[in-house]
This record gives C-alpha cells, sequence and structure tokens, in this order.
C-alpha cells in the first residue's frame, strides 16, 4: 500500500511543486517546452536503445540462449519510456536513468538476482509430472494415475465378431 501512496499521490505533488517552482524561475512557456522536450529526445532515445535491446535478445535466441536479461531490459525502457512520457522532472530523470545502457543494465541484473533468489527461496522450481495438479484430469474426470504409475501405453485395438478369425475368414467352433 505504501508503494502506490507514494506513487498515486506523493509522486504528483512534487511533480507539481517542482513544475511550479522551476516555471516562476524560468517562465512558464519555457517549463512547458522542456517538458515536451524531454519527451521528444526520451522517445527517440526509447526507439534507439529498445531496438538495440531487441537486436541482442534476437542474436541470444539464435544461439540457442535464453534472453532474460534482454527482456527485463526491455521491461525496463518500457517502464522509462512511459515515465518520459508522463510530466515532469522527477519522473523524466527516472526514465532517463531507465535508458541510459549503464543503469539499464544494473537495474535489470538487480531485477534478475532478485528473481532468481526469490524463485529458490519459495521453491520455484518444477519438475514434469510433479506439483499439487499433477494427478488431476485437466478436464475435471479421475485422477489421470491411480496407482501412481506414469506410463502411457498408445496402441489401437478393433473388436473381432464371433464366428470370425483375424484374417476374415469363417471360424468354425467345435463345441
Amino acid at each position: 500500500m505504501s508503494v502506490f501512496l507514494l506513487i498515486f499521490v506523493i509522486m504528483p505533488v512534487v511533480e507539481m511543486t517542482i513544475l511550479i517552482k522551476v516555471g516562476t524561475i524560468i517562465g512558464a512557456l519555457n517549463t512547458v517546452g522542456l517538458v515536451l522536450l524531454t519527451a521528444v529526445i526520451g522517445a527517440a532515445l526509447l526507439r534507439q536503445q529498445g531496438l538495440s535491446t531487441l537486436l541482442r535478445a534476437n542474436q541470444r535466441l539464435n544461439s540457442g540462449e535464453l534472453p532474460a536479461r534482454e527482456v527485463a531490459e526491455g521491461l525496463i525502457l518500457a517502464v522509462g519510456g512511459a515515465l518520459l512520457l508522463t510530466p515532469g522532472f522527477v519522473t523524466d530523470t527516472i526514465g532517463f536513468l531507465c535508458l541510459i545502457p549503464g543503469s539499464r543494465h544494473w537495474l535489470a541484473g538487480q531485477a534478475l538476482k532478485r528473481m532468481v533468489a526469490s524463485s529458490q527461496s519459495r521453491g520455484f522450481y518444477f519438475r514434469a509430472g510433479s506439483g499439487p495438479f499433477a494427478d488431476q484430469d485437466p478436464f475435471g474426470g479421475r485422477s489421470r494415475r491411480p496407482g501412481g504409475d506414469d506410463d502411457v501405453i498408445e496402441g489401437e485395438y478393433e473388436e473381432e465378431p464371433e464366428g470370425r478369425s483375424r484374417d476374415g475368414s469363417d471360424r468354425i467352433e467345435k463345441k
């Protein structure tokens, strides 16, 4: 709750205060122009950095590696772009920090470390055929494996009518 309070209540008040103070010093039109300039510069940087991150992710995928760092950087770029489009100097500063490669790499590394540590402490590892729903039929039926046996044998069968052999000839039954 405190994070949302900070983001949605305190941050706009801080932004308005700074915008008013800057507006009294350099003028209202100059302040609006500066806010628009930071948005344009931010959009250009976002396009450039986003494209380079996308190309790196594509290279890692082509080499058979998981592009986890590039995905984290892409999310940070998206947040930075949204912050740059939000009018204000504090959000612009944070947005530019998200777009600068050095700070973005550091933020992505910290995010990945937290995710790995969190998944290890919560036992996030998943093994196929394990877990609380491993025995459940996804369509609401009974347990898939009553004896705990995972072996599945696929095949076809055909019932033979009585009095016929496999080759189709009549079978004579002795009584």
